[in-house]
């Protein structure tokens, strides 16, 4: 089977590692990469996605998108990813220059144009999906769904409620998930259980150029402890090829707007407040020796 797939992403060391996933599986038709101020600012991720797009000879549309978010002022995670976005390897300038669109209006492009319903998958914050969704209504129907990193059901890494890509735009991460699109949360309730060990490091270092780029800008990643490195953005295309790999549960979650818990993602666990609806599928364990098993085979399969 295969999947037409749009990436909206800010590379970002674990978005760069998403974004080699993407470009290379075979069962992956990348329609279109739109980038967005997250991890850097938005004209370093979108040169980020062309530079890992040239990096395996690939001339995938990359759209430019929101510098800002849509109300909170921006806080990038630099002190994670380096200033550039991917610290730790030496990558050549790319050759493709970013479309004469914006991401907006190259979303809307791609969606409505493709003649199967699109895998949205969106590894940074969602700016530009809330922006696509106020603007253009009507795209919403030709998503088959959104796999979406980011969120906990109760904890987070940019606040202790909250986690970053919903952290950076919390009002976006809100018009996402009332959006009525189907969403698969891919959060830090499964990214943190599915580190990349130091093991399956050294081993993919041994697979030619994109196993040594990605050795060393996993390796330079500070989101690391003793059991391995967190490359949150790859659990989504695991989850796309793999949903089996985790254990879901169906709730409706509701993401924070203001005050001290800005930028949580709150589930109705009781089901108590939605009248039995959700609104999302939640990731909540995954197995993390099977996603090293798939990193490894992805990688070893790249072709130099």
């Amino acid at each position: 089977m295969t999947y037409k797939v749009i990436m909206d992403t800010d590379p970002g060391i674990d978005d760069a590692a998403a974004l080699s996933m993407a470009l290379n599986d075979p069962q992956i038709d990348l329609q279109l990469i739109t980038a967005v101020a997250g991890n850097v600012t938005v004209d370093k991720t979108t040169k980020n996605a062309l530079t890992i797009d040239n990096f395996y000879g690939k001339h995938v549309p990359v759209a430019g998108g929101a510098k800002t978010p849509l109300i909170k002022e921006f806080e990038d995670a630099a002190r994670i990813h380096g200033a550039s976005g991917m610290a730790g390897y030496d990558f050549p300038e790319p050759t493709d220059k970013a479309i004469d669109k914006s991401a907006v209006e190259a979303l809307h492009d791609a969606i409505m144009a493709s003649d199967e319903k699109i895998v949205l998958v969106p590894t940074g914050s969602y700016t530009n999906i809330a922006l696509l969704f106020i603007q253009y209504p009507e795209v919403k129907d030709h998503i088959e769904k959104i796999i979406a990193m980011g969120g906990s059901l109760g904890h987070g890494n940019m606040t202790s409620a909250a986690e970053f890509n919903v952290f950076t735009d919390p009002h976006a991460a809100k018009i996402m998930y009332d959006s009525g699109v189907p969403i698969v949360m891919v959060g830090l309730d499964v990214t943190m259980k599915a580190l990349i060990t130091d093991e399956t490091l050294e081993t993919i270092d041994k697979f030619g150029r994109a196993g040594h780029m990605l050795h060393e800008i996993i390796s330079h990643d500070f989101d690391h402890n003793e059991n391995g490195t967190a490359v949150h953005d790859a659990n989504t295309i695991f989850y796309l090829l793999h949903p089996e790999a985790y254990t879901t549960k169906d709730y409706w979650v509701d993401v924070v707007t203001d005050g001290p818990a800005n930028g949580e993602t709150v589930a109705d666990v009781r089901g108590a407040y939605h009248d039995g609806k959700t609104n999302a599928s939640v990731c909540v364990d995954v197995d993390a020796a099977a996603f090293n098993k798939w990193f490894i085979d992805e990688v070893k399969n790249f072709k130099d």
